[in-house]
């Protein structure tokens, strides 16, 4: 692991017939555990989740898996099996126990889930809002993993918005899901120092691998009853938001500093990304050809800028483009690319301009 992400561990103490089948063959001495999952992180957890239950002393089974309805991917060529789906079914779990409800709160699906029997529901980033006859079902409750420190950043984007605002810490909570958003009572959690490199989903998988180290090694408490009594309430008072992110947020303004729009550019990678328009201007005939830049890689520079001609002119400098920015500042660009293209590092497109000016927007 990188030196400069230090842990520390902290402990606050689809037919229901299907589904009665396989509860009534569900060993009497393991507990059915429900998962509900979406994307590859979430597939990390499940990945822990069938490696623990096959322990000899393990107390649990997976009993079934709810995961998101087969969306468009391949740039919406056909219609794909979410991440999770697809882990499951490559370890041969049986596909008629992995559940695909459009919301959580369809009667059809609730019928299935009580027949199944389960002991307690485990959520990672499942992506549906669980209603209280859902919450209801498992005697044991609902345990959730949560990338950040709650209170902290409750909501739909809790890795990003950390990294946004430029946390030099953070981290991944467990905690009992009630109705109210991310504000059950946290059984375990885990802090992290976040390196000012790391970009969302470098983190995001990182946090949910330790979070899956978290919940096995807190499943005995939970499935005995005493994690209950030991998690600790919220305090509300100290909550903050983490809102879903939007595609209108992606763009850079270069009238603020540097620090603000490298936050940025690594809290939007993967998506929806970083954006910014610059001005390619040919000073031997006046031509100024506007495009687009998606912004890739970036650092804080952190020596003297080279000043261009201009207070808008783009320099090249130690393999990185230097953006002038507010306060004096200046972003290094390291990688980039232009609409349907291929990734650029900044000396292959600073190359291609052949002497032409690179001017800010």
């Amino acid at each position: 692991m990188n030196s400069s992400l230090m842990l520390r561990r902290f402990f606050c103490f689809n037919s229901t017939t299907t589904a009665v089948a396989a509860a009534s063959s569900t060993s009497s001495k393991k507990k059915p555990l429900v998962f509900l999952g979406s994307p590859q992180v979430a597939a990390t957890v499940l990945d822990a989740l069938f490696k623990a239950s096959k322990a000899p002393n393990s107390l649990f089974e997976v009993a079934a898996i709810v995961t998101q309805p087969p969306a468009k991917r391949d740039r919406g060529k056909k219609l794909m099996p979410s991440p999770v789906a697809e882990f499951a079914l490559d370890t041969a779990f049986p596909s008629d126990l992995i559940l695909t409800p459009e919301r959580a709160g369809e009667d059809t699906f609730l019928s299935t889930l009580r027949a199944l029997q389960p002991e307690l529901c485990i959520t990672a980033a499942y992506g549906n809002i669980l209603p209280t006859k859902f919450l209801n079902i498992p005697p044991m409750g609902t345990v959730n993993i949560h990338p950040s420190l709650l209170p902290l950043y409750r909501g739909a984007a809790p890795v990003q918005r950390a990294l946004q605002d430029g946390a030099k810490e953070t981290g991944v909570s467990l905690a009992f899901t009630v109705r109210a958003l991310d504000a059950g009572p946290v059984i375990a959690y885990e802090t992290l120092e976040v390196d000012d490199q790391i970009k969302a989903p470098d983190l995001l998988a990182l946090l949910f691998s330790e979070g899956s180290k978290l919940l096995i090694h807190e499943l005995p408490s939970i499935l005995d009853g005493s994690a209950r009594l030991k998690a600790q309430p919220q305090d509300d008072s100290k909550a903050t938001l983490a809102p879903k992110i939007s595609v209108d947020e992606s763009w850079l303004s270069f009238d603020q500093e540097a620090s603000v729009l490298h936050n940025k550019v690594r809290a939007f990678a993967g998506w929806p990304g970083t954006r910014a328009k610059v001005a390619i201007v040919d000073d031997e005939n006046g031509r100024r050809n506007i495009v687009e830049l998606k912004i890739i890689t970036t650092r804080v520079c952190d020596h003297s800028i080279v000043q261009g001609d201009e207070a808008d002119d783009i320099t090249y400098v130690k393999d990185s483009l230097v953006f002038p920015c507010g306060r004096s500042t200046a972003l290094e660009v390291l990688e980039l690319q232009l609409p349907g293209k291929k990734v650029f590092r900044a000396a292959a497109f600073w190359n291609g301009l052949r002497g032409q000016k690179l001017k800010k927007l």
